[in-house]
């Protein structure tokens, strides 16, 4: 693995959030639309140091080591990191993610849980009933430790999905709309069967199974882009940029790569986003990844520019 290296986004953000609260039964449209340029986010792996995942050269469980990602995050120009958490499925992550928030409050750094669903069928959506309801009594619940770091969006906390499909999204829906401040569910583009319920999508990167990496993913963003805009107009839109894919270090790999095309990935997927953002209404950018290392998208320690690893350098 590389050494780090200091990164550098040539990039200020806008931490432009909308004040109002709005009732659950209004559509995401009905907010104050954001102004200014996307907050930029980026997806955070809690599970280094679990036996289950590679070894690298830390563990999610040391208090100085998110203190020094989160500041250099903040350094990069990223406000926030969206956490993979399983609930009660992972107490390892959970532990992580409890660490994260905390610090993050006293960095003045933000952050927001991405719910993993059960890979069950059956049993599924009372799972997520019920995960949910934790994460709201231990994270989001006043006096929690770190809640003031939660992200928010026009008074709601943002809670962003990675799906199994396995979820019946409208029950849950059912349930979340009874908390104080019900939450925004954002799911992974393209819509499942549960649309009505979700409040908003983020695009993913979407390696080729088995191809030469060549497929950087620009037809899938034109295909989020353009349809959210003409089929999904009421919903929330989250752009994506990554970096480069392999999975060839993964347990679960089945042999997909990206190429970073020496910085070009990166470089393309964000400018798509920034330009749909200056002609559209997009409150956030969500980079995949962070630091998952396991399948070729972390930018934590740079991006590799033909054989080298150099710092990110947002395209002006």
């Amino acid at each position: 693995m590389a050494s780090r290296t200091a990164v550098a986004l040539l990039f200020v953000l806008s931490l432009a959030q909308g004040c109002s609260h709005r009732a659950p039964s209004q559509t995401a449209s009905s907010a104050k639309p954001p102004t200014g340029p996307p907050q930029v986010l980026a997806v955070y792996e809690a599970w280094f140091g679990h036996p289950k995942h590679i070894s690298i050269s830390y563990s999610s469980h040391d208090p100085d080591v998110i203190r020094k990602q989160i500041r250099q995050a903040k350094a990069m120009g990223i406000s926030g990191f969206v956490v993979d958490w399983y609930g009660y499925r992972e107490p390892f992550v959970d532990h992580s993610y409890a660490l994260l928030q905390s610090i993050a409050a006293e960095e003045k750094f933000q952050m927001a849980m991405m719910y993993d669903e059960s890979d069950d069928e059956e049993g599924a959506t009372d799972e997520s009933i019920e995960d949910l309801k934790l994460f709201k009594k231990t994270y989001l619940a006043p006096g929690a430790p770190g809640r003031q770091a939660y992200l928010m969006y026009n008074g709601r906390p943002v809670i962003f999905i990675f799906p199994k499909r396995h979820t019946d999204w409208t029950r849950v829906r059912a349930e979340i709309n009874k908390w104080d401040k019900p939450p925004l569910l954002i799911d992974e583009y393209p819509p499942g069967p549960s649309a009505a319920a979700i409040d908003g999508y983020y695009a993913w990167v979407s390696p080729v199974v088995g191809g030469d990496g060549s497929n950087w993913g620009e037809q899938s963003l034109h295909s989020f882009y353009s349809t959210m805009q003409s089929k999904y107009p009421d919903k929330i839109v989250v752009g994506g940029a990554w970096p480069s894919f392999d999975d060839s270090k993964a347990s679960w790999g089945l042999n997909r790569h990206i190429s970073p095309r020496c910085g070009k990935t990166f470089e393309d997927t964000f400018n798509m986003g920034r330009q749909y953002a200056a002609e559209h209404s997009m409150p956030f950018l969500l980079i995949g990844t962070w630091n998952d290392y396991e399948e070729g998208t972390a930018i934590e320690k740079g991006i590799q520019d033909c054989g080298s690893t150099r710092p990110i350098t947002i395209p002006h």
